[in-house]
């Protein structure tokens, strides 16, 4: 049954749309139509017209209204709302109603918001299938947007504040014995001051007024501070150290695009949203707190997997992501690895080679030396299952002195290495599929495809900054804009224009191979690192 085709378009002659662009805008309700979306709209249906007042709007028509503004520009509810008074297009979508912009608002906020995540997978499957896009090579990469908040109504986590009142009402609890068997908390509750406020108070004829008072006075003032402290920590939460008065949800970032000072170094409220495309197509999004990519690397995967059944056959990411944990999860659900690590570049062009490779259980350095395993009862490894390795024979190796130009005592014939075996494995593993000649053809529409979404919607659209505030409302307005872009894709292919082509690597291509490093260059480069940080110990030592 239609939901979307449900009448016929009654317009006068002189308000007649194109053929054209009519046969586009059918095919578009007849592809919401079979993507499903009908069954979460039909969830609000709640017609009361009959009891009296306005009849109700068609849901299925606002939502069609909606997405095709996003689609071309309309983003706004009072652009919405205009557009529905004198463009012929949402004219004809809406069948001559005109919804108000409050309509439109409350619309997206009752229906879309909840469902966003739904309403996205649904529609996007069935572009999938009117396209024919497998799901083979993904491309993930994220971006900061900012917030719909004022600069200057930051508010950090308070927790060194609150560790310091913590230390003075513990110090006044055990002065005056006001909590038998107290142990100190390194972030005081509030419960906890006002149960030694309580005790004070019983404790009157046993002190001096004047201490009485003053004591009860520094608690009823710390207990003010503590409770000020703990509506900031709840609103910050336990992963983010910020929140701003106009928008609790966003968080202080630095964003690329630093109209305050051109400098980046500026904080703005901001929200960071990953995306995953396909063919060019964004099938994923997540919108999030995070001030770093590499954490939301997986949260988004899984989103794909919950909403389409199935994870992509291979993922290509910037180096931002590559991490043990990320690198892990991939191996574990037989996804290809085609992730970059923090070195890549440098191995890549020679100009900061890695100082070794891992070997079966052994190492190799630069020069060729290997190292191997060995107990060092006076050091403990910083990382989780850290191995140490040592390497002999530095002292007549010509990269000796880029691979000492952090260690202070370069007399010494050899180096250490903490070595993660699994890390190393996992890297060596990437690396070799990215130097291969698919990996080649990935990175290569990696930069084309998901940065261009970027690209278009940033540069093109003008769309670098969140219109309403909350995560719930963002996340919805990202989906929206992101479902816009699809549709306009879906379109170029309904005037007959194919859609995007992405290069190919050709058959003859051979894999890559990094480029040999150079000793002298290498050299003269950890040479001057070194000098850099005894000039910089020294000065600390002589201030």
């Amino acid at each position: 049954m239609p939901y979307f085709n449900m009448g016929r378009m009654f317009l006068l002659p002189s308000f007649d749309l194109e053929a054209e662009e009519q046969e586009k805008i059918r095919r578009f309700l007849d592809l919401l139509d079979r993507s499903g979306v009908e069954r979460v709209i039909l969830k609000y249906i709640n017609n009361r017209s009959a009891l009296g007042g306005r009849p109700n709007s068609n849901y299925f028509r606002l939502f069609a209204t909606v997405v095709y503004g996003f689609a071309f520009g309309f983003e706004t509810l009072r652009e919405l709302e205009e557009a529905c008074r004198f463009d012929l297009r949402f004219i004809s979508l809406m069948e001559q109603v005109r919804p108000s912009y409050t309509t439109f608002a409350a619309f997206i906020n009752n229906v879309i918001v909840p469902n966003e995540l739904e309403i996205f997978s649904m529609v996007n499957a069935q572009i999938a299938k009117d396209l024919g896009i497998p799901f083979e090579d993904a491309y993930i990469d994220g971006s900061k947007f900012e917030a719909n908040a004022n600069k200057y109504k930051f508010v950090w986590k308070p927790t060194t504040f609150h560790r310091r009142v913590s230390a003075t009402a513990g110090e006044l609890i055990r002065r005056y014995g006001l909590i038998d068997g107290y142990r100190e908390e390194e972030l005081i509750r509030s419960a906890t001051v006002a149960f030694a406020i309580s005790r004070l108070s019983g404790m009157r004829g046993r002190m001096g007024d004047g201490e009485h008072a003053a004591a009860e006075k520094t608690l009823l003032t710390l207990l003010s501070k503590v409770i000020e402290y703990e509506e900031k920590e709840r609103i910050c939460g336990p992963s983010r150290n910020s929140y701003y008065k106009t928008d609790h949800d966003a968080t202080a970032m630095c964003l690329k695009s630093d109209y305050y000072s051109g400098l980046g170094t500026n904080m703005h409220a901001a929200y960071n949203t990953q995306i995953l495309v396909i063919k060019g197509v964004v099938f994923m999004y997540y919108v999030s707190q995070s001030r770093a990519d590499m954490g939301d690397f997986i949260p988004v995967i899984d989103r794909f997997r919950d909403s389409y059944g199935e994870y992509p056959r291979n993922i290509c990411a910037d180096a931002g992501y590559g991490s043990l944990e990320n690198y892990r999860y991939l191996k574990e659900h037989g996804i290809g690895n085609y992730v970059k690590f923090q070195s890549w570049e440098g191995n890549l062009n020679g100009t900061r080679p890695d100082q070794y490779r891992y070997v079966g259980k052994s190492i190799r350095c630069l020069n060729g030396n290997m190292g191997y395993p060995v107990q060092m009862e006076s050091r403990h490894p910083k990382k989780k299952n850290g191995v140490f390795y040592r390497v002999t024979g530095c002292n007549s190796c010509a990269f000796m002195p880029y691979c000492k130009q952090y260690m202070t005592d370069l007399s010494a014939d050899e180096k250490i290495f903490e070595v993660v075996e699994e890390f190393q494995l996992l890297k060596q593993e990437a690396e070799e599929n990215l130097l291969s000649t698919k990996g080649i053809e990935i990175r290569v529409n990696r930069s084309i495809q998901v940065e261009g979404v970027f690209g278009i919607e940033k540069q093109n659209h003008g769309y670098d900054r969140a219109r309403r505030r909350g995560l719930e409302r963002v996340s919805a307005e990202t989906m929206l804009t992101l479902l816009g872009l699809n549709i306009r894709k879906l379109f170029r292919f309904y005037e007959g224009k194919c859609i995007d082509r992405f290069w190919t690597a050709p058959s003859d291509m051979k894999p890559q191979e990094f480029k040999k490093p150079s000793a002298k260059r290498l050299s003269k480069k950890g040479q001057k690192t070194n000098k850099r940080m005894r000039d910089g110990i020294e000065k600390g030592k002589t201030n």
